[in-house]
């Protein structure tokens, strides 16, 4: 499965961004990648740093606006893309839902975020609903796609349950990025710790995973913190976790030709699935013990 990942910088006008994602669609398409990721909500900027209820006028339906522009790309390039979007599911209720696009232009399926944080700068919970669609993968031309979201990506759980279902490999767009107060050294180890997480979900499950976060500096417009610098860094990462090929801090589209087939291998040398003791797990649903 030949992977890209477009990891780009946005600013306040939506036409011009998606403008440069359809010119960056285009140039790793000729580049022969089947499997297109974007980073999440790649339309326009990152507007959780404030709670602003005009913003709720960028969100779309789907179908709408956004599936029918990247799925007449889609089918004229002949790729699926993975698309996140500020989805308006009905007035008063939003979700942020990832999409994936067939390369025939039609939707394969669809994933709503399921776990919303809220955290300064990142004030989610005000904008989306959690998801209600589970962690059921997404069957498209190019394979089984594990499609989650950002927030989602700390969650063992969700990986697993993808896993469980089938899902070949685990894909998440993502926006995440440095708190300019914090030290160097903290930022580091923030920034270690997100590709650690999802490297290990990689490890646990057998399975590739793709990161596909944002870059550039956004301002918070109510002047509450110095906004957010996204520290790009979107990966891949192969069935042991090992990293096949990461982005800098800067513009770039990667592009990695991912043997999705060396799950079986894997698995067969790391049976992880066959000693799990299902017998013994009912307290992980509670809250606490």
């Amino acid at each position: 499965m030949k992977i890209a990942l477009i990891q780009q910088s946005n600013s306040a006008n939506i036409a011009d961004n998606i403008n440069k994602l359809e010119k960056n669609i285009r140039e790793v398409a000729s580049q022969g990648a089947e499997l297109v990721v974007l980073q999440e909500i790649h339309n326009g900027l990152y507007f959780c740093q404030t709670e602003d209820v005009t913003v709720f006028d960028q969100a779309e339906t789907i179908p709408g606006p956004s599936t029918e522009r990247f799925g007449k790309l889609a089918k004229e390039l002949s790729v699926v893309i993975v698309l996140s979007l500020f989805e308006k599911r009905a007035p008063g209720l939003y979700h942020n839902t990832a999409v994936v696009m067939e390369r025939d232009g039609t939707i394969a399926g669809m994933y709503r975020k399921m776990h919303i944080p809220d955290d300064p700068a990142y004030y989610e919970k005000f904008y989306f609903t959690p998801g209600d669609l589970g962690f059921e993968p997404i069957q498209t031309s190019v394979g089984k796609l594990g499609v989650l979201v950002c927030w989602d990506q700390w969650y063992p759980e969700a990986a697993r349950l993808m896993a469980l279902a089938g899902a070949e490999v685990l894909i998440y767009p993502t926006a995440i990025g440095y708190e300019s107060t914090d030290s160097d050294e903290e930022k580091a180890r923030q920034r270690e710790a997100w590709i650690t997480i999802q490297r290990s979900h990689a490890v646990a499950n057998g399975i590739p995973v793709i990161s596909c976060n944002r870059v550039g500096y956004e301002p918070d417009p109510s002047g509450a913190t110095k906004g957010i610098q996204f520290w790009g860094a979107s990966f891949i990462a192969g069935a042991q976790g090992e990293i096949l090929t990461q982005a800098s801090g800067n513009e770039e589209n990667i592009i990695f030709d991912v043997d999705v087939k060396r799950t079986e291998i894997v698995r067969r040398w790391w049976p992880f699935f066959r000693d799990r003791r299902i017998d013994a797990y009912e307290e992980i649903v509670k809250r606490w013990r």
